[in-house]
């Protein structure tokens, strides 16, 4: 039978795992909602799943593009509605599932006109004194701490002369998903922080700097791809901007906390960390109904809640 639901959580909080777990029991496929998945060639970097679970389960939002081409959003709710098509089709489960939240959000809000990108020199304080004084809606729901929210505000304002989120009620789309029922995976965040560094070190050890390496012998060090968390830190290190290093690449010494390799594990974890903050932060505020599950019990808690 075919129905869709979400799975969200932090990065490094098991969503791949759970996912392939779920779908192996109830017969589904899974659409990726990882904005690093999506590219060809970004696979320890992108924590992507490995080419077994992608044989065992029918995978839609992997390896659609290379690092150096376009992808938007329009071009992942492409991707999203081949997944349904093929979900519905053979009346299966759909595991919407992934940590960029954006994706998720603007299939369950809708979709606004693509506005020029233009440079902007005013502060989010600045921005703020423009909200206050036109848009006191926008300045009631958000924050000037904000600063993509700040951004697209002034983008809108300059762009349409328009007040921002009038235009925005006017002109965005009706949701291309409604009433989907989502999970995510909460952690305690010392024990996440222990994940993430676990997560850093496998993938350290399984080649992220001669994937890195790779990578930027091959494209624009500018690609925005590759300043990704994981890619952007091992350029440093081959770099040399975090301290000598082997030019064997044989080794990974962590015992050395003065040592180029720690640097850099330290670096990518405390990036990752960083970045999980921020992912729990949109997920609270952006999925407001969703239903928290263990890692350890969420396979049963969801089944439950099918």
């Amino acid at each position: 039978m075919f129905y869709e639901f979400g799975l969200i959580g932090t990065t490094a909080s098991g969503k791949s795992a759970l996912a392939i777990k779920l779908a192996s029991r109830l017969g589904g496929v899974i659409l990726s909602l990882d904005s690093l998945c999506l590219y060809k060639e970004i696979d320890i970097a992108s924590a992507k799943p490995n080419a077994d679970e992608l044989s065992q389960i029918r995978h839609f939002g992997i390896n659609l593009v290379y690092p150096d081409e376009h992808f938007c959003v329009g071009d992942f709710i492409k991707e999203y509605f081949k997944a349904r098509e093929f979900a519905m089709s053979n009346d299966i489960p759909l595991i919407i599932t992934g940590g960029s939240g954006f994706y998720l959000s603007a299939m369950l809000g809708g979709l606004s006109p693509k506005l020029d990108d233009s440079p902007n020199s005013l502060s989010n304080s600045q921005i703020w004194e423009l909200v206050l004084q036109n848009d006191p809606e926008f300045a009631a729901k958000f924050s000037q701490n904000d600063t993509f929210r700040m951004q697209k505000w002034y983008q809108i304002y300059t762009q349409t002369s328009q007040i921002p989120s009038l235009w925005l009620k006017q002109n965005t789309t009706e949701p291309i998903i409604k009433n989907l029922k989502i999970f995510d995976i909460v952690w305690d965040k010392d024990e996440l922080r222990s994940r993430i560094a676990q997560r850093t070190k496998a993938m350290l050890e399984s080649g992220l700097i001669d994937e890195a390496k790779g990578l930027f012998a091959k494209y624009p060090n500018d690609v925005k791809a590759l300043n990704c968390i994981g890619l952007k830190e091992s350029k440093e290190f081959l770099n040399g901007e975090l301290g000598d290093i082997d030019p064997s690449l044989n080794s990974l010494n962590l015992n050395d906390k003065k040592s180029s390799y720690y640097k850099l594990f330290e670096l990518i974890s405390t990036h990752t960390a960083q970045l999980a903050k921020r992912q729990r932060t949109f997920n609270a505020s952006k999925f407001k109904d969703k239903i928290n599950v263990s890692f350890e019990s969420g396979f049963e808690q969801i089944l439950a809640n099918l």
